[in-house]
């Protein structure tokens, strides 16, 4: 990491303008092993010009008319991505006084590097008293979400600190930060043994604060987020800020009953779990048409869930159905918990957590938050994150407009067919939209156990500890031959940060598609990804990748020993047939741009048309590597600025690739 202290002011071209939005758990599921291998000899096929483009633009991070980027980089298009409410501004492209950090050439993860943890791969170190990190707005706004990274404490565990607003000049308030839920240590890849206890190196270094403002500030507000006297963390990195307008409380609508008529008081800092209970299990019984969780903060201390009295299994795993539940807006209905889910008890399952809900079929779950109180994701003895929402889901599901942070899992869809076998009931046309999921521990969102005909979209996932968007076809399934996952969506979405794993993968299926992403900065693995590793149903079909934009993204992990590409195939123990990657653009990629893994299946018949590739700064264009099988053809491909040249395949390849790159305009 190169590290600068200067005064710097504001440069151009660089902030993101986004428009307004139109308004478990499985314990199956391994740690990832090394993938492929670490690749030296190359052979080349075509060589393109090795100047390297230089890219002055952030990944615009979810935005359908981004401010445009620098030149070299075309960014994402008016289809692409999601249409969020916030608009997002890198502070190191403000004006600064303190220390410019910067990530290595091959942005080395996993030694307390904070800048290959920060968007763009930059961010501002305050340290002194007076040092800040400033920008103009260009919208009106009422909030406002910092990420940040503040010291552990000495002993683990976190500390808070605050962080001085300045509007104009003027102190506007201090902005309460916290590391609670930041820094694992250790130098292992392997999830689950990373502890909370400081010692050695770190990474997970970010978290995020959100403020409400007590007025709104115009476009063209100079605001300052500076290291005041009584700002007492030893340093602040400050990597980003959204502004947004947030709308006031919606209204309780007619037919829906409050939690308050079951005995839940807002902000009082009391359980409130037995009142929403209450409200979610009158609605299942028919008893109310929907349930109301008004504006304030609620505390719930156990999972949301349909009690079993035939006691099947050691835990409760039986979901609600029949329910609808409507907050007052994402920022305003907050639930939260302040137990661990390890120290709680009397929940399903330690895994799935004791905040959220269980769900099994028909429910709708709209404008609300759930907080969790995860740390880590099964270190420390088995300390555990939790699950947001999770269970069966089955038909006529629908989860709009919610966020979640500070779990272990955002989402996990799917149970095993052996879990209660008469309840089996895969998602079906499950829908998610206008999602934001934040900081976990492991996956954003996972469909698995049969998910099919659903999908994600239009929502924004940041600083995922692991896939922030999956399909996972596991074998775990009624019947293997027709409960394949198959014909899920993943569609304009916007992925930042992925601090371990992919931006989006697929593990088995057909009919699997993901179009129209934006994704960016995953810290050691790829943007996208299709894998037949953790032992999934086959690939059949079509499998398409369609209209992405990908901006440093790829990565080493398993020990810095294996590379990723932007875009991977890896078939691990089966073949990928079907592989279709058109429309896609790939920019400065951390190794390769598009990447066949060696593995003990084949790639056969991949289509890829209509991709452009510049700045592959560590790899090739398009690599196929010693132990790949397969071929890949190649149309309208236009691949530039690659350290490796174009097309390479590694001495002792069996797979043949035919086309050719076009040359850069």
């Amino acid at each position: 990491m190169t590290q600068k202290t200067h005064i710097h002011p504001a440069r151009s071209g660089k902030q993101l303008c986004l428009p307004p939005q139109n308004r478990g758990f499985m314990t199956h599921r391994t740690s990832r092993s090394p993938h492929g291998g670490h690749h030296r000899a190359r052979r080349l096929l075509a060589a393109a010009p090795v100047a390297a483009l230089l890219f002055g633009g952030l990944l615009p991070a979810g935005s359908a008319t981004a401010a445009p980027p620098a030149a070299a980089d075309p960014g994402p298009t008016a289809a692409q991505g999601a249409q969020v409410p916030y608009t997002e501004y890198e502070l190191e492209d403000g004006d600064y006084q303190g220390t410019l950090l910067t990530a290595d050439a091959e942005r080395t993860f996993g030694h307390t590097n904070f800048a290959s943890e920060s968007s763009g791969r930059s961010s501002v170190r305050l340290e002194k008293s007076g040092d800040y990190a400033g920008f103009t707005s260009t919208v009106a706004t009422n909030s406002l979400v910092v990420r940040n990274s503040i010291p552990d404490a000495p002993g683990g565990g976190g500390q808070e600190a605050t962080l001085s607003l300045y509007a104009d000049g003027q102190f506007v308030r201090k902005l309460d930060l916290s590391s609670q839920h930041s820094w694992l240590y250790g130098n292992t890849d392997d999830p689950e043994g990373l502890t909370n206890t400081p010692g050695g190196d770190a990474r997970r270094l970010f978290d995020e604060s959100h403020t409400l403002l007590d007025k709104s500030y115009p476009a063209g507000t100079r605001f300052q987020l500076r290291k005041d006297d009584g700002d007492d963390a030893a340093y602040y990195v400050v990597d980003l800020v959204d502004l947004e307008q947030v709308a006031p409380p919606a209204e309780k609508p007619a037919e829906c009953t409050s939690i308050t008529e079951y005995g839940a008081v807002p902000d009082d800092g009391k359980d409130d779990t037995e009142a929403l209970q209450a409200a979610v299990t009158a609605d299942q019984n028919g008893d109310i048409d929907c349930v109301w969780i008004p504006a304030g903060q609620w505390r719930q201390e156990q999972k949301i869930l349909t009690k079993d009295p035939e006691h099947r299994g050691e835990y409760n795993q039986v979901g609600i159905r029949d329910v609808r539940v409507v907050g007052a807006g994402m920022w305003h209905s907050q639930l939260y918990t302040l137990t661990e889910p390890q120290d709680a008890g009397g929940i399903n399952h330690p895994h799935e957590g004791n905040f959220g809900f269980d769900i099994d079929d028909n429910t709708q779950i709209s404008d609300l938050a759930i907080f969790g109180s995860g740390r880590i994701r099964g270190g420390d003895g088995n300390a555990e994150g939790g699950v947001g929402l999770n269970g069966r889901f089955g038909k006529n599901t629908k989860i709009s407009n919610v966020w979640i942070e500070h779990a272990n899992v955002g989402v996990w869809v799917g149970r095993d067919y052996s879990n209660i076998p008469e309840l089996w009931n895969p998602a079906d046309g499950l829908e998610f939209s206008g999602m934001r999921v934040r900081d976990t521990y492991a996956d954003g969102i996972n469909f698995t156990n049969g998910t099919r005909n659903s999908s994600v979209t239009d929502s924004s996932f940041r600083t995922t500890g692991d896939d922030s968007l999956a399909v996972w076809a596991n074998r775990y399934v009624k019947d293997p031959a027709t409960d394949i996952g198959h014909d899920n969506t993943f569609a304009h979405n916007t992925i930042q940060l992925p601090w371990r794993a992919n931006g989006l993968a697929i593990y088995g299926g057909y009919g699997n598609s993901i179009e129209d992403n934006i994704v960016s900065d995953t810290m050691n693995y790829p943007g996208i990804m299709l894998a037949t590793d953790h032992d999934p149903l086959p690939f059949s079909g079509e499998t398409l990748i369609s209209g992405n934009s990908l901006h440093r993204t790829g990565g080493a992990f398993w020990g810095e020993a294996q590379e990723f590409g932007a875009i991977t195939v890896f078939p691990a123990s089966q073949d990928i047939p079907g592989v279709v990657i058109k429309d896609t653009d790939i920019h400065d990629s951390t190794y390769d741009g598009i990447q066949f893994k060696s593995g003990g299946g084949a790639v056969p018949g991949a289509k890829i048309s209509g991709v452009t590739i510049d700045k592959s700064n560590n790899g090739s264009g398009i690599l196929a590597m010693g132990g790949a099988r397969g071929d890949a053809s190649l149309t309208d491909v236009t691949i530039s600025g690659s350290r490796d040249g174009d097309v390479l395949v590694e001495p002792g390849s069996q797979f043949t690739i035919t086309g050719g790159p076009q040359a850069a305009r």
